[in-house]
Order: C-alpha cells, then sequence, then structure tokens
C-alpha cells in the first residue's frame, strides 16, 4: 500500500528544516506562518509522530524529523537533477547554476573569485544565494553548497576545500591604541555575530575559552550576520572574531589587522558539496573551485 503523504506536505516541512523556522519558510513560500504549521502538523498526523521539538526555542528537529528532513533533501534533489537532465536533453538547458553559503563566505571569499571562474567559462551564469542558516546545504534549486564544519555531510560528494583558523582582528587605529594602552582581550571591547540559525561557528566564549583568558564581561555589540559585524569593525567599534578566509582580503589591504598570537586552530574546515550527477555548469563549478586547493 502507498503511504506516502502527498508531496505539497513534504516540500513545506523540507523548507521550515531547512529555513529553521515556520515563519521563515512562510516568508519564501509565500504563504502565512500559520499555514506552514497546520501542513507542518498535517504531516505529523499522517506520520504518527512529532518531527519537531516544540519544547525548544526555536524548535528544533526530533531525531525522525532529522531522518525525514534527510530523506526529502536526498529525493527532491534527485528530482530537481533529473529534471535538469531532461531539459539538458531537450536543449532548455541555460547554463546556470545556484551556490549556497553564509553571507560572509559569499561576500567576502566567493564573489570576489567569481570573475576567474567567468573569464574560463563565460557562458555559465552562477546565482549566489545565502540562506538563513549557518549550514548551507543541497535541495531543491540548489546545485552547489560550500560549508563550514567538520566534514561528515551524507548528501552528495563533498571535498574539503581548505583548512580554516579563527583571530582577532580590529581596525589599525583601534588596535595600535588598545596594545598601546596595555589593554588585552580581556579588557578590549567586543562585538559579537549571534543568531539562533548561526550555531556552527565559535563565539568569543569558546576563543577565551580555548586561550585560556578570562574575563569579567563578555559584553559588547551583537550583531546576526558577519557583514555587519565586520563593518562595525571596519570603524573602529571593537574586536570581532575573523575568519581566515573571510578576513584575510581586509588585512591584506590593511583595512583591519590581525590581533598579535591570536590566531587559533578550531581544527574546522570550508568543504564544497555538489551532487552525484552534477550538471555540466555544476561539474564546471566544482572542477574550478578544488582546482588549487
Amino acid at each position: 500500500m502507498n503511504r506516502l503523504p502527498p508531496l505539497r506536505l513534504l516540500t513545506t516541512f523540507e523548507a521550515v528544516a531547512r529555513h529553521g523556522s515556520a515563519r521563515l519558510a512562510a516568508a519564501r513560500l509565500n504563504v502565512s506562518a500559520s499555514a506552514v504549521s497546520q501542513t507542518v502538523k498535517a504531516l505529523e498526523d499522517h506520520i504518527g509522530t512529532s518531527l519537531f521539538d516544540r519544547g525548544t526555542r526555536p524548535a528544533q528537529l526530533t531525531e525522525a524529523g532529522e531522518l525525514l528532513a534527510r530523506a526529502v533533501r536526498d529525493g527532491l534533489g534527485q528530482i530537481a537533477a533529473a529534471l535538469e537532465d531532461i531539459r539538458a536533453l531537450s536543449g532548455q538547458d541555460g547554463a546556470q547554476l545556484t551556490v549556497s553559503c553564509t553571507l560572509g563566505m559569499a561576500t567576502y571569499w566567493l564573489m570576489p573569485r567569481l570573475p576567474d571562474f567567468y573569464a574560463a567559462h563565460p557562458d555559465v551564469t552562477v546565482n549566489v544565494q545565502a540562506p538563513a542558516t549557518d549550514l548551507p546545504h543541497l535541495s531543491p534549486g540548489i546545485d552547489v553548497a560550500i560549508r563550514y564544519g567538520t566534514g561528515g555531510w551524507s548528501e552528495g560528494t563533498t571535498v574539503k576545500l581548505f583548512d580554516e583558523s579563527v583571530c582577532p582582528v580590529a581596525a589599525p587605529q583601534l588596535l595600535e591604541s588598545l596594545l598601546g594602552k596595555g589593554v588585552g582581550l580581556d579588557a578590549a571591547p567586543l562585538i559579537h555575530v549571534r543568531s539562533p540559525h548561526n550555531q556552527h561557528w565559535a563565539g568569543w566564549e569558546e576563543y577565551l575559552r580555548a586561550r585560556r583568558i578570562e574575563r569579567s564581561r563578555l559584553s559588547g555589540q551583537t550583531f546576526n550576520n558577519y557583514v555587519q559585524a565586520a563593518q562595525a569593525v571596519l570603524d573602529g567599534r571593537g574586536v570581532m572574531l575573523g575568519w581566515r578566509s573571510i578576513a584575510s582580503g581586509a588585512v591584506r589591504e590593511g583595512a583591519l589587522r590581525m590581533w598579535p598570537d591570536g590566531e587559533l586552530d578550531l581544527g574546522t574546515s570550508y568543504y564544497v558539496t555538489g551532487p552525484r550527477r552534477p550538471s555540466g555548469p555544476a561539474q564546471a563549478f566544482l572542477d574550478w573551485i578544488t582546482a588549487d586547493e
């Protein structure tokens, strides 16, 4: 007997799992948040178990939810790949691909490098998306995902791009002033990046603990994305944790300076994930981005 739920229930659930909330999923689906919540409840009723732990804020996927989210992503991804193959066979392929990565990665690492890709592949258009979550993944409409962590993702084919490290950075004038006054990281003004959807990046708490630096107060300006925080740092308003791949350009240009002897290896890296059967444009992008890594 076919016990598959209606496709609309699965696609709505996948959107909630991907964006981390019914509100964000509703905005992307152009429906109301209550309609999304009702659809998820209908799917739970169909399956007979809860897919989200609503006792947490924001609600987190249950073990059953994680299993279903992976299965739906893989299934919809296979459907999307098949449709791309069909379009290619019928001559409808527009030589486009969509890359998903964090806003900071897109702004400071990927976008400055894309002109090199276009020079080699002038017929391919790269669309870049920065999802609300800090852990992009392959999903319907996403051909390639660039993400940060320790690896181990199951969907598609994943290749490590480079190892990552973190170091406090500040505007040169502020850094010189702090060091000249003998102010260390135990008292320097801090800038934080915090968001319910950004849970895979170390914060000042983890950094100071790893460096065994005691600090009585961790207060400071807080932003919900790296780009806003970086602008505050460039304006000389505090010190933030800068990831080498994202901050190195500003450091080379002299807009930022690294805290002396502040670099820390957290055992993390950047990875790129593509489908197991990538389209021509996606394969060209994967070959290009991994060529020098």
